[in-house]
């Protein structure tokens, strides 16, 4: 027999071409090209007539594109052209004290051989630039006065800084270019004056710094120009006159009036100006920056007499013309807030038959006995049927405000010190009429040495308070004098902070009975600009005298340096309600920011006087599932932050800055700055205290904890509340043990010595209400030296 051989399968195949054909089926290329379609390479040559036709469609859209910026380059210096349209606003900003905003001034009118015209009241200056056929309007500034050059450079077309090449830009100066740069700068020009000129040798590395000084805030200069420099002081004038002024994104859609003249009589105000930016509506309310908002009583046009080829003005005067009129079921009114009705939801007046049948129903057992001495309240809270102890401790009245105000302005120790005092005061109310006449006349009594070294080491302890709550944030120490369950009662315990419901109309304070909510913001606000389009106003680049009524005499007093300035608001933007912004540290900044401190808001054409509180800013700006946020005790550096107010009603992403006043009025600090995010009611700012316990005795997942609470009824109180640790466990509490506080809980893991026990505690914190910022009087140094 023979045997057989077993071959093995061989590693290597022959493995022949595929074939490859130039004429393959529909089917096969559809199946290869799997759903892709093929189209021409546009880098591909074309044919000759093909090329024709792009070079001829490119040269069409190149001279479309041409014409349309032409066009609107015209558009946006129409108001400008001819000496008699409307000047172009040009603020002067001396940055340092030895230059001077007026001289700068008429160095630009000598160098077209111009004079300039004052002003009567205002200061301002009108140069009549025949050459540039236009004409141009200064606003010299004095130096160190940062409020007038705010309110300068928001109606300004250009901002002229003036830089000085012997004296350095100080820390007044540099917190002035970093709050216009928040605020919103239009067209920049910088130039430097002296008295006398530079040396030639030292001047090209002196305009070097200076340039580089210059483009830190404002990168879009490329040049300083010297006064001093016949040329440079021409095309400075040329600049100001040909060049587009930049649009300034806030101010779109808002028309304004920079104040050439200002009367009083019988109640009404009348400016005299150009209106500039949009139409102006008589139906819509104006707001005056430091005095408020106002209604328009009528618009009558106040043209300029006409200016002859000699340069002199002819003798004929133009009639005055009404031209606009509030339409009275139109017109906005000056109601800002709601006036809550306290009696709404109480019960009439019992009958005497109710009256008489409760005196012959009463029941002796029913009456309250009287409380032992140190064991209950001396009078008892009276409750809603139905409504829980606990339910009744998120009732705010008068005690719990005063509580919460005297709560944001102690730290971590001092926090506990105040709240242990505020809850003694609710137990007696007795004294509590006591405390608050004596805190109302604090600030009108001189207070001993005590006292005083007191508050000044409280003020110097801020900054170690701030690195303490930030290397333990919210972590506070239960008081020993006060049980647990009366310190926290108005704070709730939540399984997940993020996802637990939490009613957003839940025991509100009165506050938010006096504000307004809008049902869709977005939907309103872009009604309102729509309706602000179509509505029939005063055009752009009139001159006009608005009238407006019922205002103090006292506004129309108009101090040389400072603009009187007009703004016009757009409808509900008088309506007070709670607004949220994005705000960031100013990185220079170096003092502590706390909640609650009170600062002043710059947003738009309004500064008020606010005491923020600040939360988190989730990425993305979302608000969860159940929009509540957790309130920031300071404002940290390199975190955004969302600062919570009440203030009037503000659309669009508006910039906003928040300043901080000194000693002198005139510098204040630059805190923070940001915009504005939206007026949410519903947003829930929640305050979280994390009491903290430390592990006794440990048994794998069970352990005994203590100085968390310091009774076993706090620990009872407490025990439904989930507890966590550092390391990432979670338990409960499962008994109490002993009467000092002890208690045994699980957790869902091998416990360590070196770990702590923390239980954490929310309750809704809402801001004070805000109000109008008016600027102190400027007065003369002398003055201020009698005063000291």
């Amino acid at each position: 027999m023979t045997e057989t051989v077993h071959h093995h399968r061989p590693t290597l195949k022959q493995k022949n071409k595929h074939f490859k054909s130039k004429h393959a089926t529909k089917s096969s290329l559809k199946e290869v090209a799997k759903g892709r379609t093929q189209r021409q390479s546009p880098k591909a040559r074309p044919s000759a007539n093909a090329a024709a036709q792009l070079r001829t469609n490119r040269r069409n859209n190149a001279k479309q594109a041409q014409l349309k910026k032409r066009q609107s380059l015209v558009s946006a210096t129409r108001i400008f052209s001819g000496t008699d349209g409307a000047p172009r606003i040009v603020a002067i900003v001396p940055l340092t004290e030895d230059v001077k905003a007026r001289e700068v001034s008429s160095r630009l009118a000598q160098s077209i051989d111009a004079t300039l015209e004052e002003g009567s009241e205002a200061g301002l200056q009108r140069l009549r630039a025949d050459r540039f056929k236009t004409s141009l309007q200064f606003i010299p500034l004095p130096y160190r006065q940062t409020y007038a050059a705010l309110d300068a450079c928001k109606v300004a077309d250009y901002v002229v800084f003036v830089l000085s090449p012997n004296v350095e830009v100080d820390q007044w100066g540099d917190t002035l270019l970093r709050t216009l740069q928040a605020q919103g700068l239009p067209e920049v020009v910088t130039v430097v004056s002296s008295d006398e000129p530079m040396e030639s040798k030292e001047k090209s590395g002196v305009m070097k710094s200076l340039l580089s000084f210059i483009q830190y805030f404002v990168p879009s200069q490329s040049r300083v120009y010297d006064m001093h420099h016949g040329t440079d002081a021409l095309n400075t004038v040329r600049a100001l006159c040909e060049g587009k002024p930049s649009d300034v994104k806030w101010r779109e859609g808002r028309s304004y009036i920079l104040g050439e003249k200002v009367d009083w009589a019988d109640g009404l105000l009348s400016v005299t100006g150009v209106v500039r930016s949009a139409h102006l509506s008589a139906n819509r309310l104006v707001h005056l920056p430091n005095f408020g908002d106002f209604q328009v009583a009528k618009i009558v046009s106040a043209p300029l007499p006409k200016h002859s080829k000699s340069g002199h003005a002819s003798g004929m005067d133009v009639e005055p013309q009404l031209l606009a009129e509030p339409d009275e079921s139109s017109a906005d009114s000056l109601v800002s807030s709601n006036d809550p009705d306290d009696l709404a939801n109480e019960q009439t007046w019992p009958t005497e038959e109710e009256m008489q049948g409760a005196t012959n129903g009463h029941d002796a057992s029913e009456e309250i006995p009287d409380a032992n001495l140190g064991t209950t309240p001396k009078t008892v809270r009276k409750i809603p049927k139905g409504m829980s102890e606990y339910q009744a401790a998120w009732i705010i009245d008068e005690s719990d405000e005063e509580g919460e105000d005297a709560d944001s302005r102690e730290g971590d120790d001092g926090e506990v010190e105040m709240e242990d005092e505020e809850e003694m005061v609710e137990i007696q109310p007795e004294d509590t009429e006591m405390e608050t006449e004596g805190r109302g006349s604090v600030a009108f009594q001189e207070l001993d040495a005590e006292e005083e070294e007191r508050q000044l080491q409280s003020w110097r302890n801020r900054k170690r308070e701030e690195e303490d709550d930030t290397a333990f944030p919210d972590e506070i120490d239960t008081p020993l004098d006060v049980a647990a369950r009366t310190r926290f009662q108005r704070y709730r315990g939540l399984r997940s902070f993020r996802t637990s419901p939490w009613d957003p109309y839940e025991n509100l304070p009165r506050d938010y009975a006096r504000i307004f909510q809008f049902e869709d913001f977005k939907r309103t606000e872009r009604a309102v600009k729509r309706r602000a389009e179509e509505e029939a106003g005063v055009e752009p680049g009139t001159r006009v005298t608005l009238y407006l009524k019922d205002v103090p005499k006292e506004i129309a007093q108009v101090v040389p340096g400072r603009p009187f300035i007009v703004f016009s608001l757009l409808q509900h933007e008088h309506k007070k309600t709670v607004l949220n912004f994005t705000v960031q540290r100013n990185t220079e900044y170096d003092g502590s920011v706390r909640s609650k401190d009170p600062l002043i808001l710059c947003v738009g054409p309004r500064r008020l006087r606010v005491n923020p509180i600040y939360s988190q800013h989730l990425r993305g700006g979302g608000k969860g599932a159940n929009n509540a946020h957790k309130f920031e005790r300071y404002l940290r550096h390199g975190v955004t932050d969302v600062a919570t107010i009440y203030g009037p009603v503000v659309y669009g992403k508006q910039p906003c800055t928040l300043l901080r006043e000194t000693e002198d009025p005139q510098a204040p600090e630059l805190v923070a700055m940001g915009s504005f995010l939206h007026p949410d009611t519903t947003r829930i700012v929640a305050k979280r205290v994390i009491l903290t316990g430390h592990p006794f005795k440990i048994h794998k997942k069970t352990a005994t904890i203590r100085y968390m609470f310091f009774n076993a009824e706090d620990v009872e109180y407490f025990k439904p509340i989930q507890l966590h640790t550092k390391y990432g466990r979670t338990g409960h509490i499962k008994e109490s043990l002993g009467t000092h506080g002890y208690y045994k809980a699980h957790f869902d893991g091998p416990m360590s010595q070196m770990d702590t026990v923390c239980m954490s505690l929310y309750k809704r914190v809402y801001p004070k209400w805000s109000q109008l910022w008016k600027e102190e009087p400027i007065t003369e140094p002398e003055a201020d030296a009698m005063e000291e």
